[in-house]
């Protein structure tokens, strides 16, 4: 959530700013910006009335100390007047601060300067491509047929058991599942982040802290029953535990990592580029966040990017690295590099990894806030990564991994799944 201050002092720039994302913000910010003049105006009001029906208080304290006791009667009529403005004032302020809060909920995040213009995911630009696509022999499969082939993956006996995009993994499936979900886990632990064990399901004030509500409310899974939601990423967990902090100085910086199921009512339509694996309602994930103070956060973002690019290499898939344009840039983000690895079955990029500086536009929700060393509060800013989404890993390791003798381990795997082969 922007801060109104910001508006303030920045209006011109803002609306150049969201101009990226084709966001008209004009209107918006002005009405805001009214808001808050009302906000202001009542509240020092509020102030007066309270500030005098102390005053007088205090006065017919003393008048009844004194025997004043006709004076001070007729005084005490005056302060139940004042009551009586006071609470229609609260109310006004209440349903003004509401109404400004609803507003700059709708407002997304301003974009990083060296966020391209733009209007979709064509518009994304390649900053980085690294390995060779490997030159598969005639008739090799996508991962959903390889899936069948070598029985590891059950798509249909998820279906039944639950719906379509609820795969059951099996043996070597489930060996190769589990030994990425490690891997990646132990990778972020040697980088130094500490690990959670996380909630699969939050409260609205957790989905609102990290703007995953109102913008994103139809793609959750919503009990209703409990008000609560089952979690899109482990970001929305572990980024709320920290709502509501104030941090010091010594506390940075904060590197978190976890394992966590992540579940999505909007998977997608039907089609070639959303079966199998490609998009599914439920899906494994090993999430990064960070929380940095604002002159910290590009380098930790661009740390995030050399964790993730170690991970890739590591695997020996070949991948690519894309700056969001404006257009296809998240609410929340104020900068997002996509990773997406190729798919040579498919013959197409599967994006794997969306790694995000959020600036202080989450933490204004969470309040959550540090002390600088002149004592100063301020927001932090708040990161996130998938390090990563297994999915379209585990379909790219199939695909390009798939040979005439069975499916290769990559090596660095092998420790974890105890075997080199799916055959």
């Amino acid at each position: 959530m922007l801060q109104v201050n910001h508006i303030r002092e920045n209006k011109q720039e803002f609306i150049n700013a969201l101009k990226k994302r084709n966001f008209e913000a004009e209107s918006i910010l002005d009405e805001v910006l009214q808001l808050d003049d009302k906000r202001r105006a009542t509240q020092a009001k509020l102030d007066d009335i309270l500030a005098e029906s102390n005053r007088l208080s205090k006065q017919i304290g003393m008048m009844f100390k004194n025997g004043e006791h006709q004076k001070a009667n007729l005084i005490k009529e005056k302060t139940g007047n004042l009551k009586e403005d006071s609470k229609a004032l609260s109310e006004e302020l209440a349903t003004t601060v509401a109404n400004l809060e609803s507003l700059l909920y709708t407002i997304p995040n301003v974009p990083h300067q060296s966020v391209p213009a733009g209007n979709s995911e064509e518009d994304n630009e390649e900053v980085f491509r690294e390995g060779d696509v490997p030159v598969l022999a005639e008739g090799s499969l996508p991962h959903w047929e390889l899936a069948k082939k070598y029985d590891i993956i059950d798509f249909e006996l998820g279906n039944k058991v639950t719906g379509a995009g609820f795969p059951v993994y099996k043996g070597k499936g489930a060996r190769l599942q589990r030994a990425l979900i490690t891997y990646f886990l132990d990778k972020a632990i040697d980088a130094g982040y500490t690990e959670y064990q996380l909630p699969l399901m939050v409260n609205e004030a957790s989905g609102l802290g990290t703007g995953q509500l109102p913008d994103k409310e139809g793609q959750m899974y919503h009990i209703t029953a409990d008000d609560l939601y089952m979690i899109p990423t482990a970001e929305v967990p572990m980024t709320n535990m920290y709502r509501d902090r104030l941090l010091t100085d010594k506390d940075f910086p904060i590197a978190c990592t976890g394992f966590t199921p992540c579940f999505r009512r909007e998977a997608g339509s039907y089609g070639a580029h959303v079966r199998g694996l490609n998009r599914l309602h439920q899906f494994d994930k090993v999430e990064l966040v960070r929380i940095e103070k604002p002159q910290d956060s590009y380098a930790a973002l661009d740390n995030m990017v050399e964790h993730i690019k170690d991970i890739l290499t590591d695997l020996k898939l070949p991948y690519r690295i894309l700056r969001l344009c404006g257009g296809d840039l998240g609410f929340t983000a104020a900068l997002t590099y996509d990773f997406e690895v190729f798919s040579t079955a498919q013959d197409r990029w599967l994006e794997i990894s969306s790694v995000s500086n959020f600036e202080t536009f989450q933490a204004n929700r969470l309040k959550l806030r540090y002390k600088n060393k002149e004592g100063k509060k301020e927001l932090a800013h708040t990161l996130n990564g998938s390090a990563l989404a297994l999915p379209r890993v585990l379909a790219g390791i199939l695909e390009n991994y798939q040979t005439e003798e069975g499916i290769k381990i990559p090596d660095v795997l092998v420790p974890y799944t105890g075997f080199r082969l799916i055959d």
